[in-house]
């Protein structure tokens, strides 16, 4: 297709081109996806309609869906890929610090000028479009783009939303993937645990095996009926990898660990023990339990089920150490289910006000704290039998929250949402947040 060119943009123009189309908001479909793939990255290179049409030079595609793990396990299946000395393309959502945490060949961040060029392209195609692609189809758009030119072997791509109607499902994969399913995003996937689990499971295709980590009985369900319709083999990978150490810290990475070799294997990809050791001990995977310095812990759980299995893992590697919790949640979140999954293991609570404006407000996040029943825990006291509560204070910053924290001896924990845990790594780096670092 023959387009006009207009000026070139610069990489902060593109960003703020491709950020102004958060306009359009979410719209879930295949449409607009299919049609851009056609037009900007057309090829079985990165785009099949059947596995009949796939050739030696077509990349495999690993495709992951879940409520949580899906980073994790996507970071594992990239790092034993490359320690095996495959070429790899890597596709996630959302970014921490840097837009172009999103995509990446062998590792490397995608380039600020590969961005800027096919941004460029790609809002030239698309101008007159109705309706006009959203901010996430033109982000994967650009990110099946940039594995192109890039001719990689393998390409794992991450779910941004769901699965069925999710812009990455217009690629056709060798292995589905589903990492465990909670609610989560229930006014786009549905009120119950079935109904998200059918958009999870959209992903799977015809013929194609998936690959499920353990699942509550309501998502395993439908996950096999799912499989069953389509003739997919399916495998649920119950058992936990202990063969070697996981740089990623927490009992359940070992679960994520197993999960990413089986879907590896799965999609018939050769992987050798060796790879698997030396890919597992170098994942550098920011804001999942991340031990910054030898006081302060970061991590994204940002939904009641992640938030319990950090505060697991907090008990796994701190015993019954209380943390300095900094804690800041988006609004659309369960924040009660959240706040109680937490609370039991902050010995205080601090709130700062963040820069996104989708954070729900310190004072709301306060009054549903001071609403738990059960935040207060039995401690020692002169008399006996009073009750010990975790005090909890609003802060203006993650500046001021931090020396309020380290002034307490306790360790620190950072949680509640991973675009949070973007600004605390931005605030601890000393590299305060530019354009694309908060509009996200």
């Amino acid at each position: 297709m023959n387009v006009a060119p207009r000026t070139r943009l610069n990489y902060k123009q593109a960003l703020a081109w491709l950020y102004g189309l958060q306009r359009f908001g979410i719209k879930l479909g295949l449409e607009n996806i299919q049609r851009l793939l056609d037009d900007c990255c057309s090829g079985v290179c990165v785009k099949r309609q059947a596995l009949a049409t796939a050739s030696a030079s077509t990349p495999k595609v690993i495709h992951v869906a879940g409520t949580n793990g899906k980073g994790s396990v996507c970071a594992m299946i990239d790092s034993v890929c490359r320690a095996q000395g495959y070429r790899t393309g890597l596709f996630i959502s959302p970014h921490l610090v840097t837009f172009r945490e999103r995509i990446r060949v062998n590792g490397e961040m995608i380039s600020e000028d590969a961005v800027a060029d096919s941004l460029t392209m790609i809002r030239d195609l698309i101008a007159d479009w109705d309706p006009h692609p959203t901010f996430f189809e033109v982000t994967t758009a650009l990110a099946l783009k940039h594995f192109r030119d890039a001719k990689i072997n393998i390409a794992i791509l991450e779910t941004g939303l769901g699965g069925r109607l999710d812009a990455t499902n217009a690629v056709q994969s060798d292995v589905s993937v589903i990492t465990p399913i909670d609610l989560d995003h229930e006014e786009w996937l549905g009120n119950t645990l079935a109904q998200i689990a059918g958009e999870k499971a959209g992903i799977i295709k015809p013929r194609v095996p998936v690959v499920s980590a353990p699942q509550r009985p309501g998502a395993e369900q439908v996950i096999r009926a799912r499989a069953a319709e389509c003739g997919a083999p399916v495998q649920f990978v119950n058992e936990t990898y202990h063969a070697s150490p996981v740089a990623l810290r927490g009992d359940y990475q070992k679960q994520n660990a197993a999960v990413a070799i089986a879907a590896v294997q799965a999609a018939n990809i050769q992987l050798g023990e060796k790879a698997i050791v030396r890919g597992l001990t170098a994942i550098d995977w920011p804001a999942r339990f991340q031990k910054w310095d030898e006081r302060i812990i970061i991590d994204g759980a940002h939904n009641p089920s992640a938030a319990c299995i950090l505060a697991q893992t907090w008990r796994e590697v701190f015993g019954t150490l209380k943390a300095t919790l900094v804690l800041a949640v988006l609004s659309d979140k369960d924040l009660r289910g959240i706040c109680e999954a937490l609370a039991p293991i902050a010995d205080s609570i601090l709130l700062p006000k963040i820069r996104s404006d989708r954070a729900a407000p310190p004072e709301a996040l306060a009054e549903v704290l001071a609403s738990i029943p059960s935040i207060c825990r039995a401690g020692a006291s002169p008399a006996g039998n009073r009750r010990a509560c975790p005090t909890i204070s609003i802060t203006t910053s993650i500046g001021e929250a931090l020396d309020r924290a380290r002034a307490n001896p306790n360790p620190i924990l950072i949680t509640g949402s991973l675009h949070f845990a973007g600004e605390a790594l931005a605030h601890l780096r000393g590299k305060p947040a530019a354009f694309e670092e908060c509009a996200q």
